[in-house]
């Protein structure tokens, strides 16, 4: 399967924060991959190619986020962007040419909890403790995954 990832530059506590959260409440992801937004997600390996060509034709300069809000959705906590979201879903939008399935709401996993309970608290605590994150997008990266490897096939710095 291959992933287009947009690699957050964020400050030191902020970065540390992401990190620990999805250590924490996401151990299988975190131990795979940092904190990310996903532009792509789960390509068949078939789109190589057409991704690599579509990631040399990204004109986006680099742009600042805000992340101002914490999400949840049943079971998942996500980190969303206000500032940056329209660049994001631009991103999103050049790189899947056709719609998927779902709407796109950019944002950064944070975790996958036992109840929608548990992760509502924890969205609260959350909020309160560590918002808002300010942060730079400056990279994309295509990765393919195979079980357990993570490998990145390609890469751009936006702007470059």
């Amino acid at each position: 399967m291959l992933y287009v990832v947009a690699w957050p530059v964020l400050g030191e506590a902020d970065d540390t924060a992401l990190r620990r959260l999805r250590a924490q409440y996401h151990p299988q992801e975190a131990g795979l991959i940092g904190p990310h937004f996903t532009l792509v997600f789960g390509a068949a390996a078939e789109r190589e190619e057409e991704l690599r060509t579509a990631l040399r034709g990204v004109t986006q300069r680099p742009f600042w986020f805000m992340i101002d809000r914490i999400v949840r959705s049943d079971l998942y906590l996500y980190a969303e962007p206000s500032d940056g979201a329209a660049e994001l879903q631009t991103l999103h939008e050049t790189l899947n040419p056709a719609p998927g399935s779902e709407p796109f709401e950019p944002h950064i996993t944070l975790g996958r909890f036992r109840s929608a309970a548990e992760a509502e608290q924890v969205a609260r605590i959350v909020g309160r403790q560590n918002l808002p994150m300010t942060g730079r997008i400056e990279e994309l990266a295509l990765l393919r995954r195979a079980g357990d490897v993570l490998e990145t096939v390609a890469g751009i710095r936006l702007g470059a």
